[in-house]
């Protein structure tokens, strides 16, 4: 039981995200950084008030932050499975390798 709880807190706090995790990432933070600037820039033209202005755009960049930085789940619904240490259970005389769609076996 004990066990069970240290491998789920070590999976939280490790920070595994997949390949698609990193570029929803980076999508997320370019539009939300993007928006929050808008906004800021908008309030504060408008507003005619710098410190509404930077308020807003800390404010956006932290919850941007929020959003992002945690290995939240969604960022690795595609996790990569590695091969094993040490190489492959199938023999090396017997590797079948895969070009352009085809299928050659090495020997």
């Amino acid at each position: 039981m004990a066990d069970q709880l240290l491998e789920q807190i070590r999976d939280a706090v490790d920070g595994q995200i997949d390949f698609q995790g990193q570029k929803l990432a980076d999508i997320l933070a370019t539009v939300l950084l993007s928006i929050v600037g808008a906004i800021s820039f908008l309030a504060g033209f408008f507003l005619q008030d710098i410190a509404l202005a930077l308020k807003i755009g800390l404010g956006g960049t932290a919850l941007t932050f929020l959003v992002i930085v945690p290995p939240w789940p969604f960022f690795n619904r595609h996790p990569v499975n590695w091969l094993p240490v040490g190489g492959s259970t199938i023999p090396s005389s017997h590797q079948n390798l895969v070009i352009d769609e085809k299928t050659l076996v090495e020997r």
